[in-house]
């Protein structure tokens, strides 16, 4: 087995590893850091990447094996935030500007070109001509204008709402175009576009439940299973497709395989030619020609803390401190882990050391805990596989410090359920769970705003909506956003600062994604530090 630094990542950071991952003594592993400099703090730039479309074999097929299960919505861009659907969109929809999910670098896709600034609260978007969605009907600006207006109206509770907080309102200028008018000058309007995905006015108003369990999109690839009943999602190339991303594969085949083993065994037997998550207890079963690339991103597990019942700061800070982060990091994690050091992973453009940086002291665990007068902990985990063996070690260093544990463990989305839930809303004290809002954007303001931005998070999970600390970062927040370069990082670094000290959802690390795929029958396939997989630009032999 190799594990290599994918092609086309020549600028990144890379660092040299040496018997990571529990292999033999003396392999070398080279993992890709995915800071992403110079292309979040700026402004936007149009990369030529329709050149990533270099292969030999365009009609084949692609099968893949995904971690992740269905969530509890469906598809719709306006609603879905599971791993799952998130991934499948990327090949089936389309925003007006794209971030290609291996370089982060932001392009035009279903925009001509890139958003033309007229002045610095007026940009205009032309389409691309003849772009059709996989129905066949075409792409307008009265699709653009809906797209956007029922993700920004307060109504429909779009999770995406908080990353526009900028944008006053969209409009047709002709067919062809829109206008966007901002409220404010903003410096990432390229970028933050490519969270709303146009869809047709026509299909959803006709009937939206049924567009979101079977979406129709402008993207290179059209959905022919959605998984629900097969656990299997299926995708056919989109011939109507004529953007600078065709599909190079004439279908697609991603299965469910959310079980660790079965999920390496599919890989290694063949069956499939590419799976995420690859546990580190299995890397050793894997062999040429299947190839793994560790990269480095945003992606983290994180401690999320119930305002109600852990109010008191020192309770909250008292967990993270009585956390082996080593341990946890190097040994349950196998080393695709790092402690984290600062809200965003070092090597981001915006990272500096925060103010409080957590390492596990257990005599100040205790006292912390003291001094809140706590002396239960009601602690959830998530059950996914990749973190299993961390899970005993955060409950064994909390039960060390002599405080009551009751232990429980759900499913990711019967998590949420249940804590949103009026039995379950007093019912936990501590969540650990993952996260990745990177697959939307990977700019320190939509990263802070996922979680502390809007009220899905704040309000309805951490209780912690109209807190001194929450004003004080949405303050923060909204500084920022109308500043640009050094002083907008230093913003951000301000706020990285804050939710360093009242830690009402902090990451524990940050995490390698370690991707397994088949080298000899998938070209250009291209391993992200997301959490999913992305066949953009890839072919194959496989018939």
């Amino acid at each position: 087995m190799a594990i290599t630094t994918p092609a086309g990542s020549s600028r990144r950071d890379f660092i040299r590893l040496t018997g990571t991952l529990g292999m033999a003594a003396g392999l070398a592993v080279s993992l890709a850091a995915c800071g992403g400099k110079g292309k979040t703090a700026g402004g936007a730039k149009a990369s030529g990447m329709a050149t990533d479309q270099e292969v030999t074999h365009k009609d084949g097929v692609i099968t893949a094996g995904i971690s992740y299960e269905l969530g509890t919505n469906g598809y719709d861009p306006m609603t879905t935030s599971s791993a799952l659907t998130v991934a499948a969109n990327w090949h089936t929809l389309e925003g007006l500007t794209e971030l290609h999910p291996a370089t982060r670098e932001v392009y035009a896709a279903l925009a001509a070109e890139m958003p033309k600034k007229v002045d610095d609260t007026t940009y205009e978007v032309a389409l691309r001509k003849d772009a059709k969605f996989s129905d066949g009907s075409a792409v307008t600006a009265d699709d653009v204008v809906f797209s956007f207006t029922r993700v920004l109206d307060p109504a429909n509770k779009s999770l995406y709402s908080q990353f526009l907080p900028f944008i006053d309102k969209v409009e047709a200028k002709d067919a062809g175009t829109v206008t966007i008018k901002l409220k404010y000058a903003f410096s990432l309007v390229a970028e933050r576009l490519s969270v709303v995905k146009i869809v047709p006015k026509a299909v959803v108003e006709a009937d939206a439940k049924k567009f979101d369990m079977n979406p129709v999109g402008s993207g290179p690839y059209k959905m022919t299973d959605n998984g629900a009943a097969s656990q299997k999602l299926v995708f056919e190339r989109n011939d109507k497709y004529n953007g600078p991303r065709p599909a190079l594969a004439k279908s697609m085949t991603w299965q469910v395989l959310p079980d660790d083993t079965t999920r390496t065994n599919a890989m290694t037997s063949g069956s499939v030619q590419a799976i995420d998550a690859v546990p580190a207890s299995n890397l050793k079963t894997l062999k040429d020609p299947v190839k793994v690339a560790a990269q480095q991103g945003f992606g983290l597990l994180f401690a999320m803390f119930n305002n109600t019942t852990f109010s008191n700061v020192k309770a909250r800070q008292a967990v993270l401190y009585a956390l082996d982060y080593a341990k946890i990091c190097d040994t349950s994690m196998a080393g695709l882990a790092t402690p984290a050091t600062c809200f965003v992973q070092e090597g981001h453009p915006a990272y500096k050391k925060a103010k409080v940086v957590y390492s596990m002291d257990a005599a100040k665990a205790k006292s912390l805990l003291a001094e809140a007068g706590v002396t239960t902990i009601n602690l959830l985990c998530t059950d996914h596989g990749w973190f299993s063996a961390v899970r005993p070690v955060i409950r064994e260093n909390l039960e060390a410090l002599g405080v009551t544990v009751k232990y429980d463990e759900k499913k990711s989305a019967d998590t949420y359920s249940f804590i949103e839930s009026a039995d379950g809303a007093k019912a936990w004290d501590v969540v650990i769970a993952p996260g990745d809002p990177s697959v939307f954007g990977d700019d320190a303001d939509l990263l802070m705003r996922w979680w502390y931005g809007g009220d899905v998070w704040t309000d309805a999970r951490m209780h912690w909506k109209g807190s001194e600390g929450q004003k004080a970062i949405q303050a923060l927040l909204d500084e920022a956003v109308k500043l640009e370069g050094d002083k907008q990082i230093a913003k951000w670094q301000e706020a990285f600062d804050k939710i360093s000290e009242d830690v009402p959802l902090y990451p524990l690390f940050h995490r390698k994604t370690p991707t397994a795929y088949n080298s000899s029958t998938l070209e250009n396939f291209k391993p992200i530090s997301l959490t999913g997989l992305s066949f953009v630009g890839t072919g194959s032999s496989k018939s």
